[in-house]
């Protein structure tokens, strides 16, 4: 059986869900006709949908004809809704674009046309409404050949016809027609699964007029892809029934078997399926198996997200789409701000264009989206799902920010004990790219496990410019430099020098302020032609010269661009002086440099100096305690040359990484000099200083394991300490941190499990659960993750302080600025090594009570 996923789209109001509707029934999935307009739609299961008229979200339905199994996939055609669109673009194998026979090609068409080609997508086209409109059908195909492509062609026609356009459109095609005389079925198969035509039918929806010809055409011109025999799968949605998590994926290649084992999430987490369903409309059925060419919702895979590829498959590209608004929510009175915006996470984890954020500075919770429609929807989902009547305030334009140049981004993060220096090559990329992380450093210069950790922190966080705060975009960033300490250096340490790296770099650059644009195209009577003009000519829109609309009486058509804020609520004022005539289309458009960047900058009031959660600042260390170094004197003091060839004034050499640079190395003078910059002068002679022969350490104290303490005790454990001074820990580390990490809570579960007490290991946010402090209860511990910009040390420091001043507080831990401050909390410290001595003590009593215990119940 051949299984084939097509999508629906087209612009609102074409009759798209209509269509689903009639083609359906036409194949007898469907037993009733519904209709959008009465709210009983077979695809419009949401409250929301049957309300509004529109879809809000994708959905699917099974429909068999012969030997052919087609997966419809419903897609939202509201602009506001078009990243859900898109998401579900990279799952289909062949898409039927509908075109409204009244109104023809829409800027949001031409859109949705374009992504269509990006996710390189064969393409059927259906006329709708054709029996109302005001045009014959062969003026709407010339206007799909004149503005989406000139390979569309009227699949109405007679063969030969037919035979006779598509032979223009590729070299094949032509060979075999100038040959045959003819094209075969299966030669024009291929080249509409190619993409070199586009087969266009009519009809109307409505009336199941031309349904059995699209129905046919799709059976015969459609191929089945290549599918992979191994397990792949694509996610496209995340979405919920009740508590139960649904993950909707596409199978690519190979099966899916209920209770299979899969690796997914950003850790690799291997995860089981536990029940698998297949939908068709609001109905499901379970399934044991679905194969390569099928649409399945698979139940728990707690790890997986959106655009994620399964098994052989790869994670799906960057969106084109993204939000251009941001609001503030503005909670009910009776609601705590952290318990929301732990709610709304789970919607922005199922819309991943759903940007929900939490402002540390300003303790509010933001959202960015794409537009008014998509915010009353999401008011009504919140009050819904959650139960919170929640407000938004007038909102703002999402803006972006980029560089304008090459430029070197240096960070060093060297309090007492700690040590890394980060250096980035930051480069601006063309409109469009966003940021792409990459490495170029020899490991002779840093260690490969280091780079790694680097480019993680680079893709951990949002970025924030130094012009309004805003994400920064359109950007290369490439690890060139950097350096270790082979003792000193922690997990934590690489990511407070890669932030300041990445901030650093921003303020040395020329930056560029980026707005959202949007493309338009308006329709209005020839007398209003003239305000429409002036209008656009005053918000200094790239507008066309207006064009008379073929088949009106009296129309004409101006197309362009211009910013999304010239153009907020410009709808309402195009109807309002045509009275009611004129039509407004809209579609995200890109992001360019913005035209007022002074006003916004000052209006925004943003001070990149006193954002302490993004400090461009470094940390050096000189006698023994740590000293911040202003950003612009960074270079001053940096231990690793710097990695650009900086161009002089008066020459013209280009900007260039130094790629070839040996290896840093240094002689025993310049150890000597960072050495006596760090601890201070030394008394005897320097030339023996650094080649004294090792003595043998004393013997450490017996210590003596107490598996009992009296009275309520707290242990608070610092996880990236432990595990990179334990050489066990460390040595997984260097192939697999999260293997490393999860061998410390289950040695940590035993322990605590053996001698009692309250247990917290504290992790920086390595593992980023979130903008907020999370915590997680495992094995009778507690896991804590700190928050973005809150060290492990910062955490410990206040838990000791308060925890010290009714219990009796333990830190285990190695770095020894962060004892002292335990100490001065009144809190006990135990060395990494000591600890690990108890640990192992502890595993040792909990064999020998299991040994005696099996050896005593083998002898009953």
């Amino acid at each position: 059986m051949k299984r084939l996923v097509i999508g629906m789209t087209a612009h609102v109001d074409s009759g798209k869900t209509t269509l689903a509707e009639a083609m359906l029934y036409t194949c007898g999935s469907i037993r009733k006709l519904g209709r959008v307009d009465h709210g009983d739609a077979f695809l419009d299961t949401h409250s929301i949908e049957k309300s509004r008229g529109i879809t809000v979200f994708s959905k699917q339905a099974v429909m068999e004809t012969g030997d052919h199994m087609f997966t419809l996939l419903d897609t939202p055609g509201h602009v506001d809704f078009s990243a859900e669109t898109e998401r579900t673009f990279s799952v289909l194998d062949a898409a039927i674009l509908v075109i409204s026979g009244t109104d023809g090609v829409q800027s949001h068409t031409e859109t949705l046309w374009e992504l269509l080609g990006r996710y390189r997508v064969p393409v059927f086209i259906f006329i709708n409404k054709s029996d109302i409109a005001h045009v014959g059908m062969d003026t709407r195909i010339s206007e799909l050949a004149r503005r989406l492509s000139g390979s569309v062609i009227d699949f109405t026609a007679e063969k030969a016809a037919i035979d006779d356009a598509a032979a223009v459109c590729a070299e094949y095609l032509m060979d075999e027609y100038l040959s045959d005389g003819c094209i075969s079925d299966e030669t024009l198969a291929k080249a509409v699964m190619n993409r070199d035509i586009f087969p266009c039918v009519y009809g109307s929806a409505l009336k199941l007029e031309g349904i059995d010809r699209l129905i046919d055409i799709i059976t015969k011109y459609s191929a089945e892809p290549q599918r992979s025999a191994g397990f792949g799968a694509r996610v496209y949605k995340i979405s919920t029934d009740g508590n139960t998590r649904l993950v909707h994926m596409k199978i690519t290649g190979g099966s899916l078997k209920v209770k299979s084992v899969i690796d997914c999430g950003r850790e690799n987490a291997q995860e089981k399926a536990d029940r698998i369903r297949v939908y068709s409309g609001a109905k499901f059925r379970t399934a044991d198996e679905v194969f390569a060419g099928e649409l399945c919702a698979v139940e728990g895979l707690p790890s997986a997200y959106a655009g994620e590829g399964l098994g052989t498959e790869r994670d799906t590209r960057r969106p084109f789409l993204e939000p251009v608004l941001s609001y503030r929510v503005i909670c009910p009175g009776n609601a705590d701000e952290h318990t929301v915006f732990t709610k709304l996470k789970q919607l922005g984890e199922e819309d991943p264009a759903l940007r929900i954020t939490w402002n540390d500075r300003l303790r509010e919770i933001n959202v960015s989206l794409m537009g008014e429609i998509q915010l009353e929807v999401l008011r009504t989902v919140i009050a819904e799902r959650f139960g919170y009547d929640v407000d938004f305030d007038e909102g703002r334009i999402a803006y972006k920010e980029t560089i304008a140049s090459p430029v070197e981004g240096v960070g060093h993060f060297e309090p007492l004990r700690h040590y890394a220096e980060v250096h980035l090559l930051m480069e601006p990329l063309p409109a469009g790219s966003g940021l792409v992380f990459e490495a170029d450093c020899p490991e002779e210069r840093l260690a490969l496990n280091w780079q790694r950790l680097i480019l993680t922190h680079l893709a951990e966080k949002t970025h924030r410019g130094v012009l309004t705060g805003s994400p920064i975009t359109d950007m290369k960033i490439t690890v060139a430099g950097g350096r270790s300490h082979p003792k000193h250096t922690e997990g934590g340490d690489f990511r407070q020098a890669t932030y300041r790296a990445v901030r650093m770099g921003l303020m040395r650059a020329e930056s560029v302020l980026l707005e959202p644009y949007y493309e338009f195209r308006i329709e209005l009577p020839d007398d209003c032609v003239g305000r429409a003009m002036s209008d656009l000519q005053r918000i200094d829109a790239d507008i066309s010269q207006p064009e008379p609309i073929s088949g009106t009486d009296g129309f004409s058509c101006i197309k362009g661009s211009a910013p999304i804020a010239a153009m907020r609520g410009y709808q309402t004022d195009v109807s309002g002086y045509t009275k009611g005539r004129g039509r407004l289309s809209l579609s995200f458009g890109g992001y360019f440099p913005c035209k007022n960047t002074e006003a916004v900058i000052k209006e925004t009031g943003y001070d990149p100096e006193t954002d302490l959660d993004n400090t461009a600042d470094s940390v050096f260390c000189s006698h023994g305690a740590g000293f911040a170094v202003k950003w612009n004197e960074v270079p001053d003091h940096m231990h690793v040359p710097s990695v650009l060839d900086v161009r002089r004034p008066d020459t013209a050499e280009p900007v260039q990484i130094q790629r070839n640079r040996a290896p840093a190395a240094y002689d025993d003078k310049e150890l000597m000099a960072i050495f006596e910059r760090t601890y201070g002068k030394i008394k005897r002679d320097p030339r023996n200083a650094l080649n004294t022969e090792k003595s043998k350490p004393a013997k450490e104290k017996e210590y003596v394991y107490k598996p009992v303490v009296t009275g309520e005790e707290y242990l608070l454990v610092d996880g990236y300490n432990i595990i990179f001074s334990w050489d066990e820990l460390n040595s997984l580390a260097k192939d697999n941190l999260e293997l490393a990490r999860t061998t410390l809570i289950n040695a940590m579960c035993n322990y605590r499990g053996f001698t009692g007490g309250n247990l917290i290991l504290v992790f920086d946010a390595y593992k980023v659960k979130g903008s907020v402090r999370e915590v997680e209860q495992i094995g009778g511990i507690s896991v804590i993750y700190t928050k973005e910009a809150e060290t492990a040390d910062m955490y410990i420091e206040k838990a000791t302080h308060e925890l010290g001043k009714k219990h009796r507080v333990r830190v285990a831990t190695s770095d020894r600025l962060e004892q002292i401050i335990i100490l001065g909390n009144g809190a006990y410290r135990m060395s990494a090594s000591e600890f690990h001595d108890e640990v192992m003590r502890a595993e040792k009593e909990i064999r020998e009570t299991i040994f005696e215990n099996n050896a005593s119940n083998s002898m009953k």
